[in-house]
């Protein structure tokens, strides 16, 4: 007797299943959760003192010591890459139209690509400032 597959052909030739990548998104979401706790710890904790006593020259000076830059740069990554998935996440549950959809998931990606950037670029320019 012979077995029925409740599969399309599609689902067979790309070997996808009905999210057809939902387990990545989702491992990812759950990656960047869990790095962002020491992440916070390790960004949030040394900056706290420089809140109120310090002036821009030891903030320069604090991310001119490079376990603060990396720590920094990882952070503001990680940050990024996960408000990107959260985001894309609300809009296509939430956008309905095809085209708002696919104009809010590109503004999504460059928006957070470019804050991204923008920070790490801060935190360089902090750290390699002589």
């Amino acid at each position: 007797m012979s077995e029925r597959r409740m599969e399309t052909p599609m689902r067979r030739v790309f070997g996808l299943g009905s999210a057809s990548g939902g387990t990545e998104h989702w491992w990812g979401q759950r990656i960047t959760s869990v790095a962002l706790i020491p992440l916070s710890v390790l960004f949030v904790i040394p900056f706290i003192g420089l809140l109120g006593a310090a002036d821009l020259a030891a903030v320069k000076a604090h991310f001119s010591q490079p376990f603060h830059a990396v720590i920094a740069i990882l952070f503001i990554f990680t940050t990024a890459l996960h408000l990107q998935q959260g985001l894309q996440v609300v809009i296509e549950d939430y956008v309905h139209s095809k085209f708002w959809r696919m104009f809010l998931l590109l503004t999504n990606t460059l928006g957070v690509t470019f804050l991204g950037v923008l920070g790490v670029f801060a935190i360089a320019k902090m750290a390699f400032a002589g």
